[in-house]
């Protein structure tokens, strides 16, 4: 499962990332609410574990923002906060479950599988389409013009990455950390060459450019206008 872990604790985020990953698990990290309500908006997951009290913007404040937004992506909420009051105020906020710290992980990893076993509350989508670029996500195909491309697995990664931000610019470090998992800065041109052989399977001979860079800041997938 792909799952998103909120939490400001880097000991704690560390521990639960590793654990998790052993667990099989695929995982996305945000240390601020920022970050964690950009992610929780913008993919796809499974399941969310989201930490109450995270700087920038507070779990209930990105609970109440996705929930108004229509994801319904189910919710496990950690905290230090176990009231009556504390948990009725998380689970009204959107939240699925809700855990006090401390906690055993294994009643952590419990809760998140049966979160994922509830049946889909959404509809699941299968496929990405941007002008004349469409990506099956069931096939794992991609086509441009109703011609087939064929992509290597990183490439249909950062392919599907762009895709799901298109419109909007993705940094080099958005990258490293969502398709290539790093979360430091590896000092290679990992991203460029990828980003090279792509763009040459989709845009050489089409006439027009999807993959755009945008200087100083990364890269922007968008229709022509």
């Amino acid at each position: 499962m792909k799952l998103l872990l909120v939490e400001d604790d880097k000991e704690a985020a560390a521990y639960l990332r590793r654990a998790l990953s052993e667990a099989g698990h695929t995982i996305d990290y945000a240390g601020s609410g920022r970050e964690g309500l950009m992610l929780a908006a913008g993919e796809t997951y499974d399941v969310i574990v989201l930490d109450r009290m995270v700087p920038e913007i507070d779990g209930l404040a990105i609970l109440r923002t996705i929930r108004a937004s229509g994801v319904k992506t189910p919710v496990l909420l950690l905290t230090a906060m176990g009231g009556i009051d504390d948990r009725v105020e998380g689970l009204e906020a959107g939240a699925d479950d809700y855990l006090v710290k401390p906690f055993a992980f294994a009643e952590l990893l419990a809760r998140v599988n049966a979160l994922a076993r509830r049946p889909p509350t959404q509809d699941v989508q299968t496929a990405l389409t941007v002008a004349d670029l469409t990506l099956d996500l069931l096939k794992r195909t991609v086509t441009r013009g109703g011609t087939r491309v064929d992509l290597q697995p990183r490439e249909f990664q950062l392919l599907e990455y762009l895709m799901r931000h298109a419109g909007r610019v993705v940094t080099r470090t958005m990258l490293l950390e969502s398709v290539w998992d790093f979360h430091f800065d590896p000092k290679t041109n990992i991203v460029e060459t990828h980003m090279s052989r792509l763009r040459g399977k989709l845009d050489r001979g089409q006439g027009s450019d999807l993959i755009q860079t945008v200087r100083g800041a990364g890269y922007v997938l968008r229709a022509p206008d």
